[in-house]
């Protein structure tokens, strides 16, 4: 079984948020193939289905993102998922907001949803989707303090226009790691989405 884990949180005040920005990815995905999102377990909503012949569960902890961890552990110990067919989909303030990068392993990069993870699972040996959110685009320098005042801000009219539209094409590249794995998609996805 592929496990893709969206990353937010929880609750109607961080529903539309840059934070949640992997919710919407994998809520995307889900309804592109009929998975239901309902089942609540493992500290996450959580659905099974099949996309592209693979059997997938899709997972979205509802633990707060510093506690992602925890989640993504209970639920790969119960269903026996090991690190390299996880897929966890973040948001990334360091990247222009359409840029999408996809990664086979690598650190955190100071994303806490992704720290909590790897603290958790005891590895950094699984696939990340990265959806940047615009820091770089905002006209201020975000950082210290300000930073998490950014992440939790919802996206401006503009952003959200083109927001459908970067959620679909970070769906697509969910889609096409399962169907050719990580190397196809981050060769297909990285290079086609990139702004800077």
């Amino acid at each position: 079984m592929k496990l893709i884990v969206g990353l937010g949180n929880p609750g109607g005040k961080y529903e539309a948020t840059r934070h949640n920005v992997g919710f919407m990815v994998a809520e995307t995905l889900a309804a592109k193939h009929g998975i239901r999102l309902r089942t609540r377990a493992y500290d996450s909503i959580a659905g099974k289905g099949r996309i592209a012949g693979e059997d997938v569960a899709i997972i979205l902890p509802q633990t707060y993102m510093n506690r992602s961890g925890q989640a993504v552990k209970a639920f790969s110990a119960r269903n026996k998922v090991m690190p390299g067919e996880i897929l966890v989909v973040c948001d990334d303030v360091n990247l222009s907001l359409g840029v999408i990068r996809l990664r086979r392993t690598g650190s955190a990069g100071g994303h806490n949803g992704l720290a909590s993870i790897i603290e958790s699972l005891g590895s950094a040996d699984f696939v990340r989707l990265r959806v940047g959110i615009g820091r770089k685009d905002s006209g201020r320098e975000v950082g210290g303090p300000q930073l998490s005042g950014y992440v939790l801000s919802v996206f401006s009219k503009k952003e959200a226009e083109e927001l459908e539209c970067i959620v679909e094409t970070a769906a697509e590249c969910c889609e096409t790691w399962i169907r050719n794995g990580a190397e196809r998609a981050a060769n297909l996805f990285n290079a086609k989405n990139r702004k800077e």
